[in-house]
């Protein structure tokens, strides 16, 4: 179900966050946001973005740029009034209680049109959060001008809550608004993480670079989700938590285990096969005083405890692989080892490639059993 990879730019012209050519960065954010379809339509905006919250921020401008201009979408908002007419429905208790016919008047509720919704405040928000987040000041007005334009239009500055999203769904004849109000969701998902009391401030690469190990994880997950969804042997499953085995504990003990949560789990029943995917954004070798590269062992540790721990949990938990996934710059790993009966991999997916290559690499990671 992919949409067809982005076109490369030469390489002398492409622009890069980090290490990784910035519409590998677009890339990830559609994969991670289930927005494939959208794959293409914004290269230009993408390319000329030096960090991530300026690839958001231009990006989300032209989206709002482009709905102001073919009509903003609207949306009922429930009111309540006291009228001289009749409007909507009536309310009896609170007409007669105030005694409101005497006086020629009439309680109503009633539905009012209006472009004050969820969706639109949320995206003025997004607007005015990043003007103090972004280095390049043209750009910072360009947000501040369109969360203006959007208050003129009676549009609050308020951000909504989650409730009031999730009530307000995006139909298919709102398409228009999805890849808008995406954007303006990662704004405060992403691009403006808390920093928690007592943390060091994140420089700007070090927050780059958190943002993009999100979108890493969640594309992965994504991409396998997409490949598999004509393919009902296969299952997807992101974010499980697993249990540990625990036979007896002490009271406290609960309190301070940590947890277990896998980033991805492919499974096929049919085929006995259970693949649980780890993925780091980081690399997946280090030095040492006596070898040049190893792989890091924090990360075996890690894999080796999902696998063993779960060994009684069904009959495929017995011969579950592991996979550990990790971006790359300029070099190319796929290795296994099999330890007690469970095959565990170490592969990587080099993000400075095209487009394209990276995700038929991805592909090939499930064309041979390991």
């Amino acid at each position: 179900m992919m949409a067809p990879a982005i076109e490369e730019p030469p390489h002398a012209e492409q622009r890069l966050i980090g290490k990784i050519p910035v519409r590998n960065i677009w890339l990830l954010f559609l994969l991670a946001s289930d927005l494939a379809k959208f794959q293409g339509r914004y290269d230009a905006e993408a390319e000329e973005s030096p960090d991530f919250p300026s690839l958001i921020a231009r990006l989300l401008c032209y989206a709002v740029e482009k709905r102001l201009r073919r009509n903003l979408s609207r949306g009922y908002r429930q009111q309540a009034a006291v009228l001289n007419r009749v409007r909507g429905r009536i309310d009896i208790l609170r007409t007669y209680a105030n005694d409101l016919p005497t006086r020629a008047a009439v309680a109503c509720r009633f539905e009012e049109f209006t472009f004050d919704t969820p969706r639109n405040r949320l995206v003025r928000a997004a607007l005015e959060a990043l003007t103090n987040r972004l280095d390049d000041a043209l750009l910072a007005h360009e947000c501040r001008r369109l969360g203006g334009d959007l208050g003129r239009l009676g549009v609050a500055g308020a951000l909504p809550t989650r409730a009031e999203l999730s009530a307000d769904r995006i139909g298919r004849h709102d398409a228009e608004d999805l890849m808008m109000v995406t954007l303006a969701r990662l704004v405060f998902d992403l691009v403006l993480p808390t920093e928690d009391a007592g943390d060091h401030a994140l420089t700007r690469v070090e927050r780059d670079e958190v943002l993009v190990r999100k979108l890493f994880e969640k594309a992965i997950g994504n991409f396998y989700a997409a490949e598999f969804k004509a393919n009902t042997g296969w299952r997807v499953v992101q974010g499980q938590r697993l249990d540990w085995p625990v036979e007896d504990a002490t009271p406290g003990i609960a309190a301070i285990l940590p947890g277990m949560k896998t980033d991805i789990i492919l499974e096929n029943a049919p085929q006995r096969r259970r693949i649980v995917i780890d993925t780091k954004f980081a690399g997946i070798l280090t030095r040492t005083a006596y070898r040049e590269s190893v792989l890091k062992s924090g990360y075996i540790y890690q894999m080796y405890a999902y696998l063993r721990s779960q060994e009684d949990r069904d009959a495929l938990a017995r011969n579950t692989e592991g996979w550990l996934l990790h971006p790359a710059s300029g070099a190319s790993i796929d290795e296994t080892v099999r330890m007690q009966g469970h095959d565990i991999r170490f592969i990587t997916v080099d993000l400075t490639l095209p487009s394209h290559e990276i995700l038929e690499r991805l592909r090939g990671f499930m064309a041979v059993k390991v």
